[in-house]
C-alpha cells in the first residue's frame, strides 16, 4: 500500500512539473529567471533551510549585522530559484547568450592538444552551466550529479542536462559507488572531469574552510596525482539575470610528494573563500557545510 501511495505521489509530482515546465519553456529566459527568483524568495524564508543558511552566513561573516546577513541569504534564495528554473533553458543560455570567458589562456592547451583536466567549481551563480560550457568548448567531460528520489523527475532533469551537451563522450553519472568507476573510466578515455568541491564529504578529511575544520573531499587530488592531470579552478559568476562570466584559473599541476593532499585542498579552499567573499549572495548557503 505504501509503495502504491509513493508511486502515485511521484507520478503526480512528475505530471505537475511536466506541465509547469512546458509553460516555462514558452517564456523568455529573463522572465523565467525572474520568476524562479520571485518564487524562491517568497517560499525560501519559510523553509527549514533558511535558519541554517542564516547560521552558516554568520559563521563566515561574524562582523556583519543581522540585516546584511538576511539580505545575503534572501538573495541566495533568489539565485537558487533562478538556477533551478534556468535548468530548463540551458540550451538557450549556452548557445544563444554570451558567457564571458576570462583566463582562456589557462585552458588553451587542453582544447588545442585534446588534453584532459579536472575542473573544479562550487555551488555559486548557476553551476549547471559549467558542464555544457566545457562541452561546447570541445572539452569532453564527465560530471557527478545528486540523484533525485523521484525517478521520473530525475530522468526529466537528466534529459534536460544531456540535451545541452553535444559530445557523445561527455556524460553525467549519479553520485554513488558507480560514479567513481564512471569517472575513472572516463579519465582512461582522455575525458576531463567537472566537480563541485564546496560541500561536505562525511568520509573526508577535516580541513579548514573559513577557519572552521570541516569534512572535505580530497579524492580528486589523488586522481590528479595518479593520472598526472592538472586541476583547474573554474569560477562562475552571474552578471545579470541570464548572463554569466566564467573564469579559468591557473592550473594546479605541481604535485610534489612533499605537499600533502590536505595542504593542496587547503590552498583550494583559500581560492573558494575568495570567490564566496567577492559574491556571497550567489553561494548556496542552505547546505549543512559547517556541521
Amino acid at each position: 500500500m505504501k509503495k502504491k501511495l509513493k508511486t502515485s505521489k511521484y507520478l503526480i509530482e512528475y505530471s505537475f512539473l511536466v506541465v509547469f515546465f512546458s509553460i516555462i519553456n514558452l517564456l523568455p529566459i529573463k522572465f523565467t529567471s525572474k520568476l524562479g527568483s520571485l518564487i524562491f524568495r517568497s517560499l525560501g524564508i519559510f523553509s527549514k533551510k533558511h535558519s541554517l543558511a542564516i547560521q552558516n552566513c554568520k559563521l563566515v561573516f561574524p562582523d556583519l549585522d543581522d540585516k546584511k546577513i538576511k539580505n545575503i541569504v534572501i538573495k541566495s534564495w533568489e539565485n537558487l530559484g533562478k538556477t533551478i528554473f534556468e535548468l530548463f533553458k540551458l540550451n538557450n543560455i549556452i548557445k544563444k547568450y554570451k558567457i564571458d570567458i576570462v583566463g582562456e589562456k589557462n585552458i588553451k592547451k587542453i582544447i588545442e592538444n585534446k588534453k584532459q583536466a579536472i575542473f573544479i567549481g562550487i555551488h555559486q551563480s548557476n553551476w549547471e552551466i559549467c558542464v555544457p560550457l566545457l562541452d561546447n568548448l570541445d572539452i569532453k567531460v564527465g560530471a557527478i550529479y545528486r540523484h533525485i528520489n523521484n525517478n521520473l523527475i530525475d530522468k526529466l532533469v537528466l534529459n534536460k542536462r544531456m540535451s545541452s551537451i553535444k559530445n557523445s563522450e561527455s556524460f553525467y553519472t549519479p553520485k554513488g559507488r558507480k560514479s567513481a568507476k564512471d569517472i575513472i573510466d572516463g579519465i582512461k578515455k582522455n575525458n576531463s572531469v567537472f566537480l563541485l568541491v564546496d560541500q561536505k564529504d562525511s568520509a573526508g578529511e577535516k580541513i579548514l574552510f573559513f577557519n572552521i575544520p570541516v569534512n572535505t573531499q580530497t579524492g580528486f587530488i589523488k586522481i590528479a596525482r595518479k593520472y598526472k592531470i592538472p586541476i583547474i579552478p573554474m569560477q562562475n559568476q552571474r552578471i545579470a539575470d541570464d548572463k554569466f562570466s566564467v573564469t579559468f584559473f591557473e592550473p594546479i599541476e605541481d604535485f610534489n610528494k612533499k605537499i600533502s593532499d590536505k595542504d593542496i585542498m587547503l590552498s583550494i579552499h583559500k581560492i573558494i573563500e575568495d570567490w564566496i567573499r567577492s559574491n556571497p549572495s550567489q553561494w548556496f548557503w542552505q547546505h549543512n557545510r559547517f556541521n
